[in-house]
């Protein structure tokens, strides 16, 4: 058993955490072939044995199993449509922007123009009612058979976009018994759903008691075993509605400092995240999480890049728990924000995500895509970045937006 992994079982039975178990001594994780669309995949899961639906063979991408919530069908259909698009095409799929207003026309024709991934909803994007806001996003589209992916911050309490939110959030969840985060979060996926959104950046999967912490307040639980409870309580719930997200890997829990206007650092150990931080996320991903956002923030023993954009922290997520969903940053312009000279490139900080090896990046405003995505066409031509992981990524993005387009296309 390599350490992360053993480390990561020892602390979720001390916690008394359930749900998240690791492999077994001396394996590495095999290639999934996926499961029925609303079933949660354990992290041991061995490969189904369910032959893949008769299609016409295409391709592969290497070691690229279906995302939580998606079937082997999806899959194929996701590569079938990745291998038909160019390389452009298929980086400008790795963005995920905000563009401001009400009104769909500007968002249709950025759609129309640039082909991201999908779009952000920050509250300037959304009216007063859940139903007012589908029928907004109801012609924002493309493709037959795929959706945009439509993503919202609804944590509820301190951080809810729609005003219908008046479920608990985690200031009073953290609190109360686990049954009351299932509801909470059962409710906000059905109210996200009629809205028309797809995913949710709602599951603060960090850990923290110190009040003193900016991210204390939406915090699910104060310590390992009840934020790992909760974590997997509001995945569950969600499953099925929309996407589910873990963020702020690898979690903002041990730091005080506030990553909108800065990197914040911590010289916490790999050991001592394996046991504080690590079970609430692989609570999360054992109950089927579709995302996982990455924090700016730094784990200097570890590596001293942002997490964001650190190589070796979406290694110990993907090989160490597992993880075989959308790796997406967090708003790609905080680092610009936060003033340090080496961030100040934005198509730079862009190629080096993607190196990281992200899925999706986040802006929240409606950037001009052609020079980050110029430079990251760049960075696969010069063997700087791999085709076959832009492939890799695509093919998880497209594999979201099957589902989505499906989750409001119910066969007759």
């Amino acid at each position: 058993m390599n350490a992360v992994a053993g480390a990561i079982a020892v602390s979720i039975l001390l916690s008394g955490c359930s749900g998240a178990s690791v492999a077994a001594e001396g394996s590495s994780p095999a290639p999934s072939t996926g499961t029925a669309e609303g079933e949660t995949p354990a992290l041991t899961a061995t490969p189904s044995a369910s032959p893949v639906p008769a299609v016409p063979a295409v391709p592969r991408v290497p070691a690229v199993p279906p995302v939580p919530g998606a079937t082997d069908l999806d899959d194929v259909y996701a590569r079938t449509r990745m291998h038909s698009m160019s390389l452009v095409d298929k980086v400008s799929l790795l963005f995920m922007v905000q563009v401001a207003g009400t009104d769909p026309a500007p968002m249709q024709a950025y759609l129309a123009a640039n082909r991201p991934g999908g779009f952000l909803l920050l509250g300037s994007n959304v009216p007063a009612t859940a139903d007012a806001l589908a029928a907004q996003l109801s012609g924002v589209g493309t493709a037959t058979g795929l959706s945009p992916l439509i993503s919202i911050d609804e944590e509820g309490g301190d951080v809810a976009r729609l005003g219908q939110d008046t479920f608990p959030g985690a200031d009073q969840l953290k609190s109360m018994p686990v049954q009351a985060t299932t509801d909470a979060f059962t409710q906000r996926a059905a109210l996200l759903t009629a809205a028309g959104v797809s995913v949710n950046f709602g599951t603060v999967a960090d850990v923290t008691a110190n009040p003193s912490s900016f991210i204390f307040d939406r915090v699910l639980g104060t310590d390992p075993a009840a934020a790992s409870e909760r974590v997997a309580a509001s995945v569950a719930a969600e499953n099925d509605s929309v996407f589910s997200t873990l963020k702020h890997f690898p979690g903002h829990g041990e730091t005080t400092g506030d990553s909108h206007t800065s990197i914040p650092s911590t010289e916490v150990t790999l050991d001592r995240w394996q046991i504080q931080d690590a079970p609430p996320f692989v609570a999360g991903i054992s109950a089927g999480a579709g995302l996982v956002m990455f924090g700016h923030l730094s784990y200097s023993s570890v590596d001293t890049a942002p997490a964001s954009l650190s190589l070796r922290w979406h290694q110990i997520l993907r090989d160490d728990l597992h993880f075989t969903g959308v790796a997406v940053t967090d708003d790609m312009l905080m680092l610009q924000d936060s003033g340090l000279p080496q961030f100040a490139d934005p198509s730079a900080n862009a190629v080096a995500a993607v190196a990281a090896g992200n899925d999706l990046l986040l802006y929240d405003s409606a950037i001009d895509m052609a020079p980050p995505v110029a430079a990251i066409v760049a960075a696969v031509q010069a063997g700087t970045i791999s085709e076959q992981q832009i492939d890799a990524s695509a093919t998880r993005v497209l594999q979201l937006q099957r589902v989505a387009w499906l989750r409001t296309h119910p066969a007759p």
